[in-house]
């Protein structure tokens, strides 16, 4: 078992910056993938950014160059880096990590907006 606690959302101007963390405990050596999904109001969750274990990122073409997946050296915990946010970028944003199943964290708003 994985448990996720995401932290890092909030409001910010267009432009602006802002962290988004996924701290994973439990079985956490199973861990080989860690992603993060974005959900904006009637559209489907879409993958924004990933890691896998040997390092190699994957990112939307709409978050390239913006955003960067990172982990800590334990691969505990993941983070996302989000800069020269857009309006678009406004969504619910999920922590994602895979073992021998799917794992979800409950979700954190980021809002962009003047």
């Amino acid at each position: 078992q994985v448990q996720l606690v995401e932290s890092g959302g909030g409001l910010v101007q267009p432009g602006g910056s802002l962290r988004l963390s996924c701290a994973a405990s439990g079985s956490i050596l199973s861990i080989y993938y860690m992603g993060w999904y974005r959900q904006a109001p009637g559209k489907q969750r879409e993958l924004v950014a990933a890691i896998v274990a040997g390092g190699s990122t994957d990112y939307a073409d709409s978050v390239k160059g913006r955003f960067t997946i990172s982990t800590n050296n334990a691969r505990s915990t993941v983070y996302l880096q989000m800069n020269s946010l857009k309006p678009e970028d406004t969504a619910v944003y999920y922590c994602n990590v895979h073992t021998t199943r799917d794992y979800w964290g409950q979700g954190t708003q980021v809002t962009v907006s003047s």
